[in-house]
């Protein structure tokens, strides 16, 4: 089911879900829960997944071959991701970690539970990226998104919307063919990043967001915010 809310900002649709209006599942080892506030195209075959996890106690991540997965802290005191018997160590603040979905890491938490921001994505190539107050984010992905912890104003030059915090938004600029809409093109495979070079116009960048966190948030943190930009490009040819 589709608990998005679209509305109209400048010639764009914004679609937003907040984290409070999804119900959250348990994972099917018991050692948390997570919530869904994205599975694109469907639920039941997805190439783009964002979700918000509780992990309550210390275990295996589940794996998921062929996925591509990032991972970030967003309350709690933070966890220790095990990967060929080597510790990751992942704290509130610290930059999303990307990984194979495969290695499925053992998890180990510091002290208590915590809630965490997960990206999956396959048949093409994302990105997340820890916000900076006011500092741009231009990247050319077809889908572009935003993960806020805290309340504050999103704006892109010409539109400005106040968004609350547990809030997923995005603009979406594909189909669920894969097809992109927004005249950007799809990025190059070879451009290992997913952005700036683009089959329709090299070169060409999207238009440049921003996030200003509410007077509160901002006193209560440094220049990194609790928020992630959230970028997908699919592959060039759809999957059939």
């Amino acid at each position: 089911m589709d608990t998005s809310s679209p509305e109209h900002v400048g010639a764009e649709r914004v679609r937003t879900v907040r984290l409070q209006g999804v119900a959250p599942q348990p994972w099917r080892n018991g050692g948390g829960r997570t919530r869904e506030l994205l599975a694109w195209p469907s639920a039941e075959a997805w190439s783009l997944r964002i979700s918000v996890a509780e992990i309550e106690q210390d275990g295996p991540f589940s794996a998921f071959p062929g996925v591509q997965r990032w991972f970030a802290v967003i309350e709690g005191e933070g966890v220790a991701l095990a990967f060929d018997g080597a510790e990751r160590i992942c704290r509130r603040g610290d930059a999303p970690l990307a990984f194979d979905g495969g290695a499925a890491p053992g998890c180990r938490l510091f002290d208590g539970p915590t809630r965490d921001l997960n990206l999956m994505a396959r048949h093409g190539r994302a990105t997340m990226r820890a916000v900076r107050a006011d500092a741009p984010w231009d990247e050319a992905y077809a889908w572009r998104g935003l993960y806020t912890a805290v309340a504050g104003r999103w704006h892109d030059g010409a539109a400005l919307r106040a968004v609350e915090a547990g809030t997923l938004m995005w603009l979406d600029g594909i189909d669920p063919a894969g097809r992109r809409t927004d005249g950007i093109g799809v990025a190059d495979p070879a451009d290992r990043n997913g952005h700036q070079a683009t089959d329709a116009e090299p070169g060409r960048r999207s238009t440049a967001w921003r996030f200003t966190p509410s007077a509160v948030a901002a006193a209560a943190s440094d220049a990194a915010v609790a928020a992630w930009w959230i970028g997908y490009n699919p592959d060039s040819k759809p999957k059939r």
